[in-house]
């Protein structure tokens, strides 16, 4: 079966960055898993995965503009601490935060923190940086119509896992 719109597709990967540093990967875990044609995943990645079968391994490099995008100073902002959400009990420059905005909850970077106020930053972790992805399709298989209605993946077999 061809990786193709309205299949969920199921690829382990390695990503590197342009210096060869392994950033993830997923061959000691579960595979990645996406529904295709429904931005659950970069869109240039997504294209390179377009029309490949099980099995296939490809190289795929993208440059920062096609990856997370170039880093965004205005991104770097002052806010209340009082707004950010994480598991962390004590926030420190590195914690990971949520944040409510008008498009819904958003991952940022806390960069410093105050007694009241907080630096944090919204851009990706790796935003203004080229990648690179060594993927092997696992498996494709057609969208159930509940996955198609929510426009994601439930599980590597249909169904979701709760």
């Amino acid at each position: 079966m061809k990786v193709e719109k309205n299949k969920v597709v199921c690829f382990h990967y390695t990503l590197k960055n342009t210096e060869g540093t392994v950033l993830e990967a997923s061959h000691d875990g579960e595979p990645a898993i996406f529904l295709h044609g429904a931005r659950n995943i970069l869109p240039a990645l997504e294209k390179s995965l377009d029309g490949k079968n099980i099995g296939a391994k490809l190289n795929v490099c993208l440059d920062a503009l096609d990856a997370y995008g170039p880093r965004q100073e205005a991104k770097i902002q002052r806010i209340a601490v009082k707004h950010l959400k994480s598991a962390d009990r004590k926030l420190r420059p590195g914690s990971i935060a949520t944040i409510d905005t008008e498009q819904g909850q958003q991952q940022v970077t806390v960069l410093k923190v105050g007694k009241f106020q907080a630096v944090i930053d919204g851009n990706h972790p790796l935003a203004g940086q080229a990648l690179e992805f060594d993927i092997e399709v696992s498996a494709v298989r057609d969208a159930t119509e509940e996955e198609l209605a929510h426009g994601h993946p439930h599980g590597p077999d249909g169904h979701s896992g709760h």
